[in-house]
């Protein structure tokens, strides 16, 4: 199955209010970043076992572990969770930055070092988020 069918099929698989909310943003987030790559991540291992929700992802990032290792992977990622969406914005080295920046601009957001979780669009400012995702796109390309 082609990725775009997958996170087709992935967001008409939500409840709504949650699959409009993916809708919007899925069409947002490749008008901030044109030309990006998308990914779909099912969240299942090489064993066939889920280790994480499934995730749509945008743009390309390049992961690099401790041991020297290197694995690309997208730079945005978005996916749904019991209480509502996520957005991942991968490669962001300061990890207190998008809280201290944009957490009391965003609305109903909690935001860790690199995650923004909100129950739905309403509670937050589209804007801000845009902002902070545009953000984390800047800083990871100059690394």
């Amino acid at each position: 199955m082609k990725v775009q069918e997958q996170i087709k099929e992935y967001i008409t698989s939500q409840p709504e209010p949650k699959r409009s909310d993916l809708q919007k943003l899925h069409r947002l987030i490749p008008q901030a970043l044109p030309g990006c790559k998308l990914w779909f991540d099912n969240g299942k291992n090489s064993e066939n076992k889920t280790i994480s929700n499934p995730t749509i992802g945008y743009g390309s990032y390049t992961i690099k572990y401790a041991n020297g290792k290197t694995r690309d992977f997208f730079q945005i990622g978005l996916s749904a969770n019991k209480t509502g969406i996520s957005v991942y914005i991968l490669g962001i080295k300061d990890k207190t930055y998008l809280a201290q920046t944009y957490e009391r601009k965003l609305g109903k957001a909690s935001v860790t070092g690199y995650c923004i979780r909100f129950k739905t669009l309403k509670d937050i400012n589209i804007d801000i988020l845009k902002a902070a995702i545009l953000y984390g796109v800047e800083v990871t390309s100059e690394n």
